[in-house]
């Protein structure tokens, strides 16, 4: 994998600009992305996305394998290392919490042993904030981190209209 998909971009998409009712493209071409193994997520983040009651969370039951596991060694190692520095910030508790029982670090933990770049809306907050934030995490391991539309451009997508 080369962009490992954070949960909250396919929910904005379906939410929003990539309604899976008038924009189907984006999402076979996804799909694409999948086959040829150029993006994909972690199992968390898939379980986390089937939880819901909708069309979102049918599309990545069907799915199953553009969400590869996270339960090995190496993203294991590196998932403990992100936790022992979240712990030891003085980060919001609820925030940090929260962040902590999600798919977040265990994203973070995959993209640092496999080398790939985290696809997620959230934005860089300045370094004083009490809140965790999946781009601040990124940069402090090294992990590169954009948003869905540098994704976009970096693979080069296009949507035409029916």
């Amino acid at each position: 994998m080369i962009y490992l998909l954070d949960a909250n971009t396919y929910i904005e998409a379906k939410n929003s600009y990539y309604d899976m009712e008038f924009c189907p493209a984006y999402w076979q071409w996804l799909d694409k992305q999948f086959a040829a193994g150029i993006a994909g997520s972690i199992d968390m983040i898939g379980r986390e996305l089937k939880e819901g009651n909708d069309a979102l969370a049918d599309w990545v039951k069907a799915r199953g394998v553009q969400f590869i596991a996270n339960d090995d060694d190496a993203t294991q190692t590196a998932y403990i290392a992100i936790i022992d520095y979240v712990m030891a910030q003085s980060f919001n508790p609820g925030n940090r919490d929260k962040f902590l029982e999600k798919a977040d670090p265990w994203l973070i933990a995959k993209a640092m042993v496999t080398g790939a770049v985290v696809v997620t809306h959230e934005s860089l907050v300045s370094d004083t904030t009490k809140k965790v934030k999946v781009p601040n995490i990124c940069k402090q391991f090294g992990v590169s981190c954009i948003n869905t539309f540098d994704f976009l451009r970096a693979t080069k997508a296009k949507f035409g209209l029916i």
